[in-house]
């Protein structure tokens, strides 16, 4: 009897080295794109990855001209990208907690979680839009990084929720009971249970939000409208950015302008995944003892 129970069967040993090998072709295929986009990125923008490319702008540089460099477009999207985070995150932190800890199934939060979902699926050039209209053109307010901010966190608040609500949800049930027999209040238990509990979990929801927007370019387009020169205030004028500058340089047929376009994906690459190694070492930081 033992023996027979401690055999595996050969058709068995076959559909799991089959499942094995699916997982493994299937691994690949997603690996290789990826590697290849890497692969293209670092082969045509390591070229022009110089100090000059990080000191200077391109006011007053032709496409055709040698130098210049994405000093402002750097500025304005670590500027744009910070204030749309703190704009965002806040506000669908809370809302995420309402869904989770005081909305449950009502019908308000079945409400609110429709129109986050139908939030999450707009295409950014309807956020752009919207503020121009809005923003600009109704209330009067002038092009500025601050303008495309407020389109960035537009795209940005619902994937923050989605993610910070699945983290809520992965919460233990018995935290909350237990901090409740002891007599804290909901809010306390939130603040100092719950969210220090999920604080990972939302913390990399955040950053694959900050990494989505910071790309963006169609809604920065209509928003901070486009400048080669510095602008280090994002409240005021036109405001460059990285996706805005790879756009008018890959559009230029010149060689040099190709070559700076390369380099500033380069830059918007290493930038994402700079911030998310931050994130990730803060994240371990401030992990919950026992975790």
């Amino acid at each position: 009897m033992s023996s027979s129970l401690g055999t595996v069967s050969p058709v068995r040993r076959i559909k799991d080295r089959a499942a094995a090998a699916f997982v493994w072709i299937a691994f690949a295929l997603a690996v290789i794109p990826l590697v290849s986009v890497l692969w293209t990125v670092v082969a045509h923008g390591i070229h022009r990855l110089d100090p000059t490319f990080f000191n200077f702008s391109m006011n007053g540089i032709a496409g055709r001209d040698a130098g210049g460099g994405a000093y402002h477009a750097i500025i304005g999207t670590l500027e744009q990208v910070a204030i749309t985070t703190v704009i965002a995150v806040p506000i669908a932190v809370l809302t995420a907690i309402y869904l989770v800890e005081y909305g449950g199934n009502s019908r308000f939060a079945r409400v609110v979680r429709f129109f986050v979902d139908v939030m999450t699926g707009i295409p950014s050039i309807v956020a752009g839009l919207f503020v121009l209209a809005l923003w600009l053109l109704t209330f009067g307010f002038q092009y500025s990084g601050f303008a495309g901010s407020l389109a960035l966190t537009i795209l940005m608040i619902p994937t923050v929720v989605r993610a910070a609500e699945e983290m809520l949800k992965l919460v233990p049930n018995d935290l909350r009971e237990a901090s409740y027999a002891l007599g804290v209040p909901r809010w306390r238990t939130i603040c100092f249970v719950i969210l220090p509990t999920a604080f990972t979990g939302i913390l990399t929801g955040v950053m694959l939000a900050v990494a989505r927007v910071m790309g963006e370019t169609a809604p920065l387009l209509l928003t901070i409208f486009f400048t080669k020169a510095i602008n280090t205030d994002p409240f005021s004028g036109p405001q460059g950015s990285l996706p805005t500058f790879i756009w008018d340089q890959a559009s230029d047929p010149n060689q040099n302008a190709v070559n700076r376009a390369w380099t500033g994906a380069l830059v918007l690459i290493a930038l994402i995944m700079l911030l998310n190694l931050a994130a990730r070492l803060v994240a371990r930081r401030f992990r919950p003892a026992g975790r």
